[in-house]
């Protein structure tokens, strides 16, 4: 089971890749297997030296009752110290942002792809758009070619 953030690699430029743990509660892993969640439009922040996901939705177990979490609370993010703190430093320097790509279970762990990107132009996102046009119009001249 993988959760995407589609949007992030039209909005972003993705500079680097960093696998972190999650804090949740029982409700929230249970909701998560049912794929209940999305990143669309979730963020990370750096506060006091820790790590916290920011408007990611992670929807109420149905089967929950009056344990059942808050949708749309923030979550502490697990990593390294140094880590962290080269991530705060390329964050308030460069005027990146941390935003999650993918959401998936590793071991019975819930993991998250935690991109630093920095953000695109409408220019960029046209060129985006236009290759992968140019994409799919090479893959069907190929497909129908081979028949």
């Amino acid at each position: 089971m993988e959760v995407f953030n589609r949007e992030a690699k039209y909005n972003y430029f993705i500079l680097e890749e960093i696998e972190c743990g999650i804090v949740l509660t029982g409700t929230e892993i249970k909701s998560i297997r049912d794929s209940k969640v999305n990143l669309k439009d979730s963020y990370a922040v750096v506060r006091h030296h820790e790590i916290f996901l920011l408007n990611c939705h992670i929807s109420e177990y149905k089967e929950g009752n009056i344990f059942n979490h808050d949708p749309r609370r923030s979550r502490k993010l697990l990593l390294h110290k140094k880590e962290i703190l080269k991530l705060e430093s390329k964050v308030s320097q460069e005027g990146c942002t941390l935003v999650p790509l993918k959401l998936y279970f590793s071991k019975n762990k819930v993991k998250i792809l935690l991109g630093l990107c920095k953000g695109k132009k409408t220019f960029d996102k046209r060129e985006t758009i236009k290759t992968r046009d140019l994409k799919r119009e090479a893959s069907k001249l190929q497909k129908y070619n081979y028949k």
